[in-house]
């Protein structure tokens, strides 16, 4: 993703505040789809929706790349999938299908690295939220196919669901290092 003010090719500058560019409508359908997940319980439906929803997490991102990001945008894109994550996975928690632990663990990065942001912001020494980086993607990836396997009822739902739980310590590990060393060094 492009930096906030950077010129993108063409000298054209992106990254400023508006709020309804198509990158940022593709990231908030993601609300409906979750109301919709835990709405309708068939497997079909939800099958449908856990697509879409995957489909529109990738869209949003090329979007923004193609046509230019927006403040709102880098905000709206992971709270927005973090919404519609811990909607489908209240929906497989109410089914039982997943023990505490495991639940838990598919959803580690989702919970601690807000915790940690705003402990940041309590401790009165905010850390700029980095872009995306690999681990954090293979997390997403990894709860997208944990969701999929339950819909599917395969066996392959509890290692998916310790293989995302690794996923996320890495990508823990990962976005602590870089809030670390942006501690060290303060930015102008």
């Amino acid at each position: 993703m492009k930096a906030e003010g950077i010129p993108a090719p063409g000298g054209r500058q992106v990254g400023s505040g508006r709020v309804l560019t198509p990158a940022n409508v593709v990231s908030f359908s993601r609300v409906p789809l979750a109301v919709l997940f835990a709405w309708f319980p068939g497997v079909g439906v939800r099958l449908v929706i856990l697509a879409v929803a995957a489909a529109t997490d990738l869209l949003d991102g090329w979007l923004a790349r193609r046509l230019g990001p927006s403040r709102l945008g880098a905000w709206m894109d992971p709270v927005t999938d973090k919404i519609f994550m811990l909607t489908a996975f209240a929906m497989l928690a109410l089914s039982g299908a997943l023990g505490p632990f495991e639940l838990a663990g598919v959803l580690l990065r989702d919970i601690l690295a807000p915790a940690g942001y705003l402990a940041s912001v309590v401790a009165r020494r905010p850390f700029r939220v980095p872009p995306a980086r690999v681990g954090g993607k293979a997390v997403t990836v990894g709860q997208t196919l944990t969701l999929f396997a339950w819909l599917l009822e395969s066996s392959l739902l509890k290692p998916l669901a310790w293989a995302t739980a690794a996923m996320a310590l890495y990508a823990l590990a990962d976005y602590g290092r870089l809030a670390v060393r942006g501690v060290e060094r303060p930015h102008s």
